[in-house]
């Protein structure tokens, strides 16, 4: 899939294409403040069961930026109804995300369990109307009463009881008197309906848990649809940002509103619920359940692994919070669920690390190069360009003298015709230094290379001749005396093929065993050794790098972002 900034491939309301910048969820915002609606009002609402992922950023994204383009307001809310999944420590990496997008919700924090009294009370009101009772079919036939998508469910045996009868039952669930499964409180809706959201419903179930907040003060929990809708009203949001596969799920959304309304209830703003497309990246699962599996059987690093698509892992390998705002622009919003090539995620990247992001030098697999004439013991500075995108950057100084590390591949004994870099009788530049003519090799009793030798133009500091002659090979160097011993880690994806949702093999079999390979003999600048964890460079000529956590200043250990070669800014210049 591509996607332009101004998302050409939003649409408008009756389908037709919307004008630039516009989406379908903005033109119904748009048009309830020209009807005089309230101030705008949203919330992102994940369930803290696991760590954010990508796709989370396109939710979290579009529910805070629609707050801020309209001046309104946007809360967190974590839905914390199923205390068999949720944790402390979900929560914090949550909040930890959203900030890192450079988002925030100021005094607007709130949980589902903030809830759970008026919910239980709500839950009566309903009872009392008898609009909801409680149903007592053992969990494994329940299903014999659903019914099918093609075929009409039956009313449980229990569905006319009386309603003094629910209430007792329904307060004594309360109470914890019986076990897990022994009842549900159920909706009174339509057994018969189309729509398999709107027979009968589960409002309540029974759980002898401990919940991260509430302890064991409750062992009756709320189910996602009946606490969703009503948390959104308490707190007056006009609009209920949602994925696609809670469209089928509305009807029942409006439905519970519209009892407790008619039972006498009444919101600051009857909120509505407006659903958009998810997205899936090549290459990447995104499944929580999934990813909840890679970490706990140990396929990957914990949930901020580099290859992992978590906002952590993105984090730590040194994704930007802006490169994935561009990403979810540039993708849009749609009503059909699309594929996205990861590297578009990686374009968005680069271009932002190409304009932004200082340049070092790094050499990845060194071999030394000794200058024979070069004098022995003395160094001098060069200046070097921090970043050609941003003439602000300014210069350094990085040393330069007899002995240095190169490339391994920048060197062949026997060099093909168009290999432009270092061989026997080849003149090169080395970066902003001196140009070079190489002389020769040393190998060692086995035969292999390990010293390249070479001479140079004392005239030519800069990487410049006095008498014009040119060059075809530039390379990159590091001074050994000087140089920091350096671990570099570099990433590719984690899955083999492009849709790893599909492949029914067990993870461990569908993941490359290339996917991350750690390099203990990398030289990199001085200057590097002290860079913050997380900020981004660009090893020149290699790609953009961030440091790790793992790194110290003696040993500074960097992750690769992204290599410098942009595919899909290929693929784009193709098509046109």
């Amino acid at each position: 899939m591509t996607a332009a900034t101004d998302t050409p491939n939003a649409q408008s309301k009756n389908g037709t294409p919307s004008e630039p910048g516009k989406d379908f969820v903005r033109e119904t915002v748009e048009d309830h403040l020209h009807g005089g609606g309230a101030t705008i009002h949203t919330r992102f609402p994940p369930e803290p069961n696991g760590y954010l992922h990508i796709g989370h950023a396109k939710s979290i994204s579009l529910n805070f930026g629609i707050a801020q383009e309209n001046h309104g307001l946007a809360n967190l809310r974590f839905d914390d109804t199923n205390p068999l999944k949720e944790d402390t420590e979900y929560v914090n990496s949550i909040r930890n995300d959203v900030r890192w997008l450079g988002f925030d919700w100021d005094d607007r924090e709130f949980f589902a369990s903030d809830y759970f009294e008026q919910l239980y009370a709500w839950a009566i009101l309903l009872i009392e109307a008898d609009k909801a009772y409680v149903d007592s079919v053992p969990a494994d036939q329940v299903g014999e009463y659903r019914g099918l998508w093609t075929e009409a469910g039956k009313e449980s045996p229990f569905r006319n009881r009386s309603v003094t009868e629910s209430l007792g039952l329904f307060r004594r669930m309360r109470e914890g008197e019986f076990p897990d499964g022994a009842h549900v409180l159920r909706a009174k809706i339509d057994m018969a309906s189309g729509n398999m959201n709107l027979r009968d419903p589960i409002m309540y179930r029974i759980r002898h848990a401990t919940h991260h907040r509430t302890g064991d003060a409750w062992c009756l929990y709320p189910t996602y649809d009946w606490a969703h809708g009503q948390s959104d009203a308490i707190e007056g949001i006009t609009h209920s940002l949602c994925t696609l596969e809670f469209e089928d799920h509305r009807p029942l959304y409006d439905w519970y509103l519209d009892q407790l309304i008619a039972a006498g209830v009444s919101f600051r703003n009857r909120p509505r619920q407006i659903e958009f497309a998810k997205f899936k990246l090549t290459y990447t699962l995104l499944s929580k359940r999934r990813l909840i599996e890679l970490v706990k059987d140990g396929h990957v690093d914990g949930w901020d692994d580099p290859r992992m698509p978590t906002l952590a892992g993105l984090r730590r390998r040194g994704y930007t919070p802006e490169s994935l705002r561009d990403l979810c622009s540039r993708i849009g919003l749609t009503k059909r669920d699309a594929t996205v090539d990861l590297s578009l995620l990686e374009h968005c990247v680069r271009e932002q690390l190409n304009r932004d992001a200082l340049r070092r030098m790094a050499v990845l697999d060194p071999i030394k190069l000794v200058i024979e004439n070069y004098p022995e013991d003395q160094f001098e500075d060069m200046d070097l360009i921090n970043n050609p995108e941003d003439e602000g950057a300014g210069t350094r100084k990085v040393a330069f003298g007899r002995e240095l590390y190169i490339e391994r591949a920048d060197f062949m004994e026997d060099p093909p015709k168009k290999f432009f870099r270092m061989g026997p009788g080849r003149e090169v530049r080395l970066r902003s230094a001196y140009l070079v003519t190489c002389t020769g090799c040393v190998h060692n009793d086995e035969g292999e290379i390990v010293e390249v030798r070479a001479t140079y133009d004392p005239e030519t500091r800069g990487g410049s001749a006095p008498d014009g002659r040119r060059v075809k090979g530039t390379m990159h160097w590091l001074s050994a005396a000087h140089a920091v011993a350096a671990e570099v880690r570099l990433y590719e994806p984690l899955f083999e093929v492009e849709d790893p949702a599909s492949d029914e093999r067990p993870l461990n079999e569908q993941i490359r065993a290339d996917s991350k390979t750690v390099l203990d003999g990398a030289f990199v600048e001085p200057a590097l050794a002290d860079l913050a964890a997380g900020e981004q460079v660009q090893f020149e000529r290699t790609g953009y790098f961030a440091a790790d956590p793992d790194g110290t200043p003696e040993r500074p250990v960097f992750n690769r972002i992204v290599a410098l070669r942009d595919t899909w800014a290929k693929i784009q210049r193709n098509k046109s």
